[in-house]
């Protein structure tokens, strides 16, 4: 996972946020998923940077390669 995504229980309910503070990775992943341009994210939340943005492309991806398996009856 990248540094930039960070998961406390003690902040967003565990979530996972952007490091240092509370935007949430999903409001990030959602927004670029409704169109947002990367330098529109960036206009609209000022602490935010490029790296930040790719760490939560990244936590996607990572997300994406998870397997579950069925449990057994």
């Amino acid at each position: 996972m990248s540094p930039r995504i960070t998961i406390d229980p003690a902040i967003c309910h565990g979530k996972p946020t952007i490091r240092g503070s509370r935007l949430l990775v999903t409001t990030v992943l959602e927004l670029l998923a409704g169109g947002a341009t990367w330098d529109e994210l960036l206009m609209d939340y000022p602490n935010l940077e490029v790296d930040d943005i790719k760490g939560c492309l990244d936590y996607a991806v990572q997300l994406a390669h998870f397997k579950s398996y069925p449990l057994a009856a």
